[in-house]
């Protein structure tokens, strides 16, 4: 059977949609002059019902609303509750990853990917692959999350931009998970560029880029783009009504007011997001928020308050499975530890998080090098220069692959002091030589021009 798409709908060859038309013209009684006035004749639905002609979709309105049925049973044979049946499961599944573990969440949307595949409802089966692709995020498999909500754009390829923005999204969100930092900012800048150069000026798929490039540009130390991604985002916003975007929002903003030392004003952006993400159940954003507040509270110096909400969050995603997330607040949890004094905790926390199944070169590169910085630092507070040393040296093998120059100049900086006390002279100058090239002009070595800014606001 020969199949077209239209409007992300695979529909039938031109003898069957005849065949279809004829049979719910005749159970409705009309005659072909009938179905076919006042905008056609008689001899043209008599050429459509024969399979020789292809109606336009005009034409397909005209004959769905004469026949009482929709374009989609026309141009499908599937009755029209199907489609919005398998809608509502969607909805289902999203409620269940946002409630409860992704297992059960990529269940319901492998079972409803196969259904919607094998009927050809093109939105609703990159739907399900979509949340795949965010179930995987939460396990940590981020080569599957990236290969399903590559599959997703695939699908979405003829449709607009903005539809394939949500997939887009996910999928640079799996490469910065894996350290792949610069590949992020390539996909999320690109889209970027593409929606303004095309004056497709689309708030909801905006927000989710601006807001999405946030943490890439933070992590490569481009803060002044970063800035300005959460400047247009807050512009963005009264624009949009979907509260999950906007809860998004303000906890990608409240990285960047961190940043600029406005503690207090990133703490009530939190606290915005925290209280939509409770209004909508997202328990995962939820807790998401519980460790960015714990993330503040440690810059303000309250470790205290930092540990109880570090804790929180590790708590919640642990509860939920979300295996990467859980590993990734458990270093900046060892962090505070360390600094509340209570390093033999911390250490235990931090030894199993090394394995190739927790954190490693491809899961979670930029806290790897986390774990390895704190391990090294409580082996120097212990006076084992030699163990310090091969942690700073494993930290910055990873993140010299993922271009954070934040983490990387400070990892030079602990690694020259740490040779120099040694002796090692010529080696520490070099260390510091390093690290002074990455603090030098931090994104802007390895980032292309900024993102074309919308017409009425100025670039970065």
């Amino acid at each position: 059977m020969a199949e077209n798409i239209t409007h992300g709908i695979r529909t039938d060859d031109p003898a069957d949609i005849g065949r279809r038309v004829l049979r719910l013209r005749t159970k409705a009684g009309l005659t072909q002059k009938q179905l076919a006035e006042p905008a056609y004749t008689a001899a043209y639905i008599s050429t459509l019902e024969a399979g020789k002609v292809r109606p336009s979709e005009t034409a397909l309105r005209h004959l769905a609303g004469r026949l009482g049925t929709t374009v989609e049973e026309l141009t499908t044979g599937r009755p029209p509750h199907l489609a919005t049946g398998l809608r509502m499961r969607l909805t289902d599944a999203r409620r269940t990853l946002a409630t409860g573990e992704a297992e059960d969440a990529a269940a319901l949307f492998r079972a409803l990917h196969d259904e919607t595949a094998a009927l050809g409802l093109v939105p609703e089966q990159a739907a399900a692959l979509q949340g795949l692709g965010d179930c995987a995020l939460e396990t940590g498999d981020l080569t599957d999350a990236r290969d399903r909500f590559a599959e997703a754009e695939a699908l979405l390829a003829d449709e607009p931009l903005p539809r394939r923005v949500p997939a887009l999204r996910g999928r640079a969100t799996a490469h910065l998970l894996a350290g792949e930092l610069r590949y992020s900012c390539y996909l999320l800048e690109t889209a970027v560029d593409e929606l303004n150069a095309s004056g497709m000026h689309d708030p909801d798929a905006l927000l989710l880029l601006y807001t999405a490039s946030i943490a890439p540009y933070m992590d490569m130390g481009a803060h002044a783009r970063a800035a300005h991604a959460a400047e247009l985002a807050l512009t963005l916003a009264p624009q949009v009504d979907n509260p999950a975007l906007v809860a998004g929002m303000h906890r990608g903003v409240a990285r960047t007011l961190i940043a600029e030392g406005r503690i207090a004003e990133a703490d009530a952006s939190l606290a915005k997001a925290q209280e939509l993400y409770r209004q909508l159940h997202i328990r995962t954003e939820l807790a998401h928020c519980h460790w960015m507040r714990g993330y503040v509270h440690a810059q303000d110096g309250n470790l205290r308050k930092a540990e109880s909400e570090l804790r929180t969050a590790r708590d919640m995603l642990a509860s939920k499975r979300a295996a990467l997330f859980t590993v990734q607040v458990e270093v900046e949890l060892a962090d505070v530890l360390r600094r509340r004094g209570k390093t033999a905790e911390a250490e235990e926390l931090l030894h199993p998080l090394l394995s190739p199944d927790a954190l490693g070169a491809e899961r979670g590169a930029v806290h790897a090098g986390g774990a390895h910085r704190l391990l090294g630092l409580i082996a120097e507070d212990r006076g084992d220069t030699d163990r310090a040393e091969e942690h700073y040296c494993a930290a910055l093998s990873l993140l010299e692959r993922t271009g954070a120059a934040g983490d990387l100049a400070d990892l030079c900086r602990l690694l020259g002091d740490l040779l120099r006390r040694t002796g090692r002279t010529e080696a520490a100058l070099d260390a510091y030589r390093t690290g002074l090239g990455h603090r030098a002009a931090p994104g802007t070595t390895t980032l292309g021009p900024a993102p074309t800014a919308p017409p009425q606001w100025p670039r970065p």
